[in-house]
């Protein structure tokens, strides 16, 4: 699919409608009623594009998604909405009424700045992924406050923007990029143009390291359910600060210079610290609020005595604490009729479905436990227990 115009047709959008929902397993049996009447490059477009369309509703809920116009790497790179939300949010609070969203892709943040009631030049240099935000602002009612163009975005004029937001291609023809200088464009010409505005907003991978952040920025890494989605460098805010911040909520957690937490034996509750809090380096804030330590200096995985309430871990109650040994694990499973076993690892080199496997070989009985393979101060340890309720 190299152009979307034909899809935006009476005749595209039709077809459109008409292959929703389609099942992968039911598509050629589409494809052959639909051709009869339809050209075959219409009818493949149609059908390409309603697969684009399931796989973003993850992203954007069902309800944007099947109204919107996708390619590949836009389902692909788009920020998730509750993500861009959220930063759209913070810009209208920190006074923001206009942005340039430079290397805005297919407008998944340009959508959510708009609906903030933030005013939004969208900028992408591919003519595909242009036409995509341009489809997607007009078809969510939003044209009125995106205007997209498609240009080079080191040659667009920000002067008159109250903020910029960049969202650097972090995707080559081999997979993802690690370097930040290996970005389009480079982290350091979105540093100068960040800079060169009152407020901005750098869109980068959360595996950036810390070094690489500029002094003038402030660091923000955010999760959602869960899963660490992106840090984004701002500023305008508070240079050098850092934070994790959890949503749904959002929660954040405020970076406050603590040294590591010191090491201890392990406690009645194992806590796991949420990913955003683990890349932005804030175990020690954490550890402080639960009043507890590390099992091992090189592992994140907090131990406490007491259970406490936390949006920033999962709490789980440890019953058991075995050395390494599959053996003694299967027996105890079996032993007390364990059919559901989850594995969690950190510090370990076993795979978790190897061990499964060889612990478990054929499930049975109704309780379930989850094992922590570890290090406990330097030793491969097994930490057994389950998630508590209080978290």
């Amino acid at each position: 699919m190299n152009d979307l115009a034909p899809l935006l047709t009476p005749e595209g959008r039709a077809l459109l409608d008409e292959v929703r929902g389609t099942a992968p397993a039911d598509e050629l049996a589409v494809a052959t009623r639909l051709r009869r009447g339809h050209p075959a490059e219409l009818v493949s477009a149609a059908l390409g594009q309603a697969r684009l369309r399931q796989r973003a509703a993850a992203k954007f809920g069902a309800e944007d998604a099947e109204r919107m116009f996708f390619t590949p790497n836009g389902v692909e790179q788009s920020t998730r909405a509750s993500v861009a939300a959220y930063r759209a949010e913070r810009l209208r609070a920190l006074g923001v009424t206009s942005v340039a969203d430079l290397c805005c892709g297919i407008g998944g943040d340009a959508i959510a700045l708009a609906r903030a009631g933030i005013r939004v030049l969208a900028v992408d240099r591919d003519p595909l992924t242009a036409a995509a935000a341009r489809a997607n602002a007009d078809a969510l009612g939003l044209a009125g406050l995106i205007d997209v163009r498609e240009a080079d975005v080191t040659e667009v004029d920000t002067a008159s923007y109250d903020a910029v937001f960049v969202d650097p291609a972090r995707r080559g023809g081999r997979g993802r990029i690690f370097d930040p200088e290996a970005y389009s464009p480079p982290l350091s010409w979105a540093v100068r143009a960040a800079l060169k505005a009152p407020q901005a907003a750098l869109k980068v991978a959360p595996g950036i390291p810390h070094e690489a952040v500029p002094a003038e920025a402030e660091a923000e890494w955010i999760s959602d359910g869960g899963d660490v989605k992106e840090a984004v460098l701002w500023f305008g805010t508070a240079p050098g600060a850092v934070r994790a911040t959890l949503l749904p909520g959002p929660r954040s957690l405020l970076g406050r210079g603590l040294p590591d937490p010191g090491v201890r034996s392990v406690g009645r509750y194992l806590y796991e610290p949420d990913g955003a809090v683990i890349r932005a380096h804030l175990v020690a804030e954490a550890a402080e609020e639960l009043d507890g330590g590390l099992i091992d200096p090189t592992i994140a995985y907090v131990t406490a005595d007491a259970l406490h309430a936390t949006p920033y871990a999962t709490a789980y109650e440890i019953t058991d604490r075995l050395p390494f040994n599959v053996k003694k694990l299967k027996a105890l499973l079996r032993e007390r009729e364990v059919g559901i076993l989850t594995v969690k690892k950190r510090g370990s080199a076993v795979e978790p479905e190897e061990l499964r496997r060889k612990a478990l070989p054929k499930p049975q009985g109704p309780h379930s436990v989850t094992v922590f393979l570890t290090r406990v101060a330097g030793a491969p340890t097994m930490l057994l227990g389950g998630p508590v309720g209080l978290t």
